[in-house]
């Protein structure tokens, strides 16, 4: 009698592991890709971070302004909603500050806070405010102030003339932005020439803000060096009712209300841009290459 061969085949209906080792290596594949997402987190922290440091101290940085004394054009007052703009950092390396332009500088020791920082003793959060300033999330640095070019070395400036105007090398300003509170005459000054390699700075509130007039006793005769000076302020970016450009028209110029002014040459005011686009583009593919990496991850 012939015996029967046990048949190998599965029953109908059952699914055969054709490739055990395949799916085991799968598994261990799967494992190790996830471990290494996981390893490769904090090198992406790193990287952001790396970057906004590079941005923020080479290209560009958003601060708070903390006080009224750039009203009506910069908004800041305690326990209100304070403008937060965006100040250039690279126009300056190409040129120096112009008249009219609104800057932010780090303030010699002669010039005393116009706010004061609520900074906590706690380590930690001392550090998360700090990281704030950065971003323009909190005040910034008692010494950093706002402030707009009114002359530059080797002018003189003096207030006021009979029509209660400041004047430069003896020609009277044109000064739509500046603000006056009440009706008195403007605080009296000078003349004082600036020292080359200075400029002479002044808040557009007149009434409430302690600028050059202010410091005109000390040893740069209430001027600022230019090597100070932060960058200049662009675009107010929050909140957003209120964003907008930042006008700089020259006051040692007659131009209309809200003016900007057009720089003598292309060169200087080119570069800076040009310089931004290059900077843009490794960003931008460096940003699109961790993003391809992560969902590359996340599919595996």
């Amino acid at each position: 009698m012939a015996h029967l061969a046990r048949s190998t085949e599965p029953a109908r209906g059952d699914k055969p592991d054709e490739f055990p080792g395949r799916r085991v290596h799968r598994h261990r594949l799967s494992k190790r890709k996830k471990g290494s997402f996981w390893r490769e987190v904090p090198i992406l922290v790193l990287t952001a971070l790396l970057l906004t440091f590079l941005i923020q101290t080479f290209i560009a940085r958003v601060y708070v302004i903390p006080s009224a004394s750039m009203e009506p054009t910069l908004h800041g007052c305690p326990g209100c909603t304070n403008d937060r703009v965006l100040v250039d950092k690279l126009t300056y390396r190409f040129r120096d500050p112009a008249p009219g332009d609104v800057v932010v500088f780090r303030g010699t020791d002669s010039w005393a806070s116009e706010f004061t920082s609520q900074r906590s003793d706690n380590i930690l959060i001392n550090g998360l405010q700090q990281a704030g300033a950065l971003v323009g999330l909190a005040p910034p640095d008692e010494r950093d102030f706002v402030k707009r070019v009114i002359a530059v070395g080797g002018q003189t400036v003096q207030c006021c003339d009979k029509q209660n105007r400041v004047t430069v090398n003896g020609s009277p300003l044109t000064e739509p932005y500046a603000m006056f509170i009440g009706h008195e005459p403007q605080e009296e000054f000078g003349p004082v020439t600036v020292p080359h390699g200075n400029l002479w700075l002044m808040g557009d509130n007149r009434d409430n803000s302690a600028d050059s007039r202010r410091h005109v006793a000390d040893q740069l005769s209430g001027t600022q060096p230019v090597s100070n000076v932060i960058g200049k302020a662009r675009v107010i970016v929050l909140p957003l009712s209120r964003w907008q450009g930042i006008s700089d028209p020259d006051p040692q110029q007659i131009k209309t209300l809200g003016a900007s002014r057009s720089s003598g040459s292309s060169l200087p005011s080119g570069l800076p841009l040009a310089a931004g686009l290059v900077l843009c583009w490794p960003v931008s593919r460096g940003g699109r290459w961790l993003q391809e990496r992560v969902v590359a991850r996340r599919r595996g």
